[in-house]
């Protein structure tokens, strides 16, 4: 997702500030797969390689799967290729390419499955980072980029001179903010959870509200407003564009304005559209996140297909084929923005979009905004139970002196301020012995957060109860027992229509001799778990004591996950990463 600084234009080499997993064998093996193509290329330019038409009787053949937007210019470079008899070592390369969304390409690698493509064209290295952080999913090696185009938002004209275009600039934020005050100009947008366009700029718009006072509640607001316009897919959503040229068509209310859109979506719609019906592009002054369209091998190549897929990838780096991405609507460099495509999209000055793209958001950021969308655009009912066991005033390393429950007080103050009004949240806490015989005790029942009752609503209640969270001298941890009455309380006051899901977290094992014993809870989890109303349990380690394997196992009994934390502060993205993949696999 960040801008490159590529040779020749737009080469590999990239830097990338996010930590990845795998990251050293990704760059070891990028290194040699790039030493090899810089070696073949040599030989392409010192006349070493054939291009005679035998090449053609015995081609290597690869199978390239491409975002369908970039689908169309790969295709006509591939054609033109296998016309001018590019070689690799003396043998033509036919590459056939195919239109495929991003994200489901990315779940089948992540998912570990076989693919029938050699070569993967995504639209943002975000769903490469998914996969390489992934030790279970296919190997995948990025070996540079394409092109590149920027995100903003694209009106019809009308709206658009309705605020001001071209003059007048606006932050995400206030963009955003500027769609929701009029009822006649409405805004859409690709589901994140499917387009990298649309998660970029639902990320972009959450930074920056957390930089403002009052931000959290405004990007909710948002979210919840943009998650009624969200389409499936980014072709879709171009297809919710008014049809006449006023942007009204008289009053159509499943009509959008405006659209978050990437540049090249813009160009590409304008060039089809007749001249009245364009769109004009802001570009927001607080920068553009754009999609970088990695070029990445899939599996486990042949040494054959290998030296063709990096053929081909700096084929398309000749001048030519830079021409022709751009003829496509796609940026080539990173040093100027090209006037033609810029026009094209609906781009004039003033409106910055020749300013340098952002620098790309961490995978917590990315993390915490699809966590956030998913809590928002379905309501959710949470029930959490939290360790009060005396094991949670042991010191956290690093915080100056703060236990563990102390972090974790924070942590789930801020995880709180995602919710919106219409979410429900409860809180339990848990040791040994706490209510007579009970290992529990319930602080704050579970209700809509927006509810009032007295002088204060069940968010300030929420509130309190967690800064009011210490752990009790001398508790043990009475997991066991405490987790299958959450559970049961979670699964017989299910909410219809909203995300349930019970989160239990836990410092230790369980230390309460007369207990139920583990096989017994994970028995009565399955018997309890009903397809039809699911309640995902996530249950998260906290700290060296806890035991990541029992608490994965436990969860997954429920269809839920066991997550693992060294630190409390942590806590809150875990949680989110969480309810996405719970969230994600109950609409499957």
């Amino acid at each position: 997702m960040g801008r490159h600084s590529l040779p020749d234009q737009y080469g590999a080499g990239r830097s990338d500030p996010r930590p990845r997993a795998r990251r050293r064998t990704v760059a070891i093996a990028t290194v040699l797969v790039l030493t090899v193509a810089g070696g073949t290329a040599g030989a392409v330019r010192s006349g070493l390689l054939s291009f005679g038409s035998s090449c053609r009787d015995n081609p290597v053949r690869l199978k390239l799967a491409a975002s369908p937007d970039i689908t169309p210019a790969l295709t006509a470079a591939a054609k033109q290729a296998r016309d001018d008899d590019i070689t690799s070592d003396g043998r033509c390369i036919a590459v056939t390419v195919a239109a495929r969304d991003s994200y489901k390409v990315a779940d089948v690698l992540a998912a570990g499955k076989k693919t029938d493509v050699q070569v993967w064209v995504p639209d943002s290295d975000l769903w490469v980072d998914r996969i390489t952080a992934n030790n279970s999913a296919v190997d995948v090696t990025p070996a540079g980029a394409v092109a590149s185009t920027p995100i903003g938002v694209a009106m019809v004209p009308t709206a658009a001179k309705s605020l001001g275009w071209p003059k007048k600039t606006y932050s995400w934020i206030e963009l955003a903010g500027a769609t929701m005050q009029d009822d006649s100009l409405k805004l859409g947008a690709a589901d994140p959870t499917r387009s990298a366009t649309g998660l970029l700029a639902l990320t972009q718009l959450t930074t920056t509200a957390g930089k403002i006072k009052g931000g959290d509640t405004q990007a909710a607001a948002m979210m919840k407003t943009l998650s009624q316009r969200a389409s499936d897919s980014d072709s879709q959503v171009v297809e919710t564009l008014p049809r006449d040229s006023s942007g009204a068509e008289q009053g159509n209310p499943k009509r959008n304005q405006a659209l978050v859109l990437s540049e090249q979506a813009a160009y590409a719609y304008n060039s089809s559209a007749d001249n009245d019906a364009g769109l004009d592009m802001f570009y927001p002054k607080d920068g553009s996140p754009q999609l970088d369209y990695p070029y990445a091998m899939t599996g486990q190549l042949t040494t054959d297909q290998s030296r063709a897929a990096l053929r081909f990838m700096n084929y398309l780096r000749q001048p030519e084929q830079l021409r022709l991405l751009q003829k496509y609507g796609f940026r080539t460099s990173d040093e100027e923005a090209p006037t033609a495509v810029v026009a094209e999209a609906g781009g004039i000055s003033p409106q910055p979009y020749d300013e340098p793209a952002l620098q790309p958001a961490t995978d917590v950021a990315l993390q915490e905004a699809l966590g956030t969308w998913t809590i928002t655009v379905q309501s959710a009912r949470l029930t959490t139970v939290v360790d009060a066991s005396s094991s949670m005033s042991e010191p956290v390393p690093g915080t100056g002196g703060q236990s563990r429950m102390d972090v974790t007080k924070g942590s789930l103050l801020q995880a709180l301020a995602t919710f919106t009004p219409e979410d429900e949240i409860g809180l339990w806490e848990f040791s040994t012995k706490l209510d007579g015989d009970k290992d529990y005790r319930v602080l704050v029942p579970t209700e809509r957060l927006g509810d009032r009752k007295g002088t204060g609503t069940q968010r300030d209640r929420l509130s309190s109860a967690f800064s009011s969270l210490e752990p009790v001298p001398n508790g043990a941890t009475g997991l066991y027992d405490t987790t299958l009455a959450a559970y049961k309380a979670a699964t017989s006051s299910y909410a219809k229509g909203k995300f349930n899901a019970l989160v239990v977290l836990t410092d230790g094992v369980n230390q309460d001799p007369g207990s139920i014993s583990r096989s017994e809870l994970i028995s009565e989890l399955q018997r309890l778990t009903d397809p039809e109303r699911p309640v995902p349990l996530i249950m998260i380690a906290v700290g060296p004591d806890a035991d990541k394997e029992e608490a994965g196992e436990i969860a997954r009994a429920t269809g839920g996950s066991g997550q693992s934390v060294s630190n409390p502060s942590q806590i809150q993205a875990v949680m989110l990463k969480a309810i996405v993949a719970a969230g994600a696999q109950g609409e499957n």
